[in-house]
């Protein structure tokens, strides 16, 4: 089934697009959360007339996505966590952590978007990457300190 996609659709296209997906996903998850339309030739005609202001909102999308990743770049991010005799935390550090930080710096990252291998659970350096749209992406280096205080 084709569907014309009204808002950005991870690994699969950009508002705007026309994309072939399965029946029951098109059904019962794009069309009834608003992120596609049915491709009938009514809908094709309308997004037409649309393209032009679909194709500014990309670059505009884009030009602060680059600035975003200027930003992010190289950026290190240190946290302080107790730890055991071996080096291993108590508990974890996750994307919500990394999240949680880059808001205190005011730079909004849905955590999602942030990729580590698994959860962080030792001392040490680690990398992870945040796709911050489609082809751009943003590597940053983690630090994991014990904690004096702990």
């Amino acid at each position: 089934m084709e569907v014309i996609l009204r808002s950005d659709l991870d690994d699969r296209g950009l508002e705007g697009d026309i994309i072939k997906v399965k029946r029951g996903y098109a059904r019962n998850y794009l069309i009834p959360k608003g992120i596609a339309l049915e491709a009938t030739a009514q809908n094709i005609k309308s997004l037409e007339q649309q393209r032009n202001k679909i194709e500014l909102r990309k670059v505009k999308a884009m030009e602060a996505a680059i600035k975003v990743q200027e930003q992010l770049e190289g950026m290190e991010i240190t946290f302080a966590q107790r730890a055991g005799e071996e080096g291993k935390l108590y508990g974890s550090i996750t994307s919500m952590d990394i999240a949680s930080y880059l808001e205190s710096k005011d730079i909004v990252i849905d955590r999602k978007k942030i990729m580590i291998e698994k959860p962080i659970k030792e001392l040490g350096e680690f990398k992870a990457t945040i796709r911050i749209y489609p082809k751009v992406n943003a590597g940053i280096k983690i630090i994991v300190l014990p904690d004096k205080e702990g």
